[in-house]
């Protein structure tokens, strides 16, 4: 959990910095994104710790939950992708 908060923060760092040559509508959809990967993320490692703990359901649960945001910003993104063409 503390490698997935540190690893968040360096991307938004990451992310800070790289706004400043991009324009202000592309940052905005690069923080979108990576809000909701890091949220991804959070929801896999909940399904990791149910696992551990023996909750097959809540870890099925969670990990259908992650899936589902995955495949949401794959499809937001193709959006974005083929609209910028």
């Amino acid at each position: 959990m503390r490698k997935l908060i540190m690893t968040s923060m360096a991307a938004a760092a990451a992310l800070s910095l790289a706004a400043c040559a991009e324009s202000e509508q592309e940052a905005q959809e690069d923080l979108v994104e990576q809000e909701a990967e890091s949220q991804e993320d959070l929801l896999e490692e909940q399904a990791d710790l149910a696992e551990a703990q023996g909750d097959e359901a809540a870890e099925e649960a969670l990990d259908a939950e992650a899936d589902a945001m995955g495949e949401a910003g794959d499809m937001n993104e193709d959006a974005v992708d083929e609209g910028a063409m």
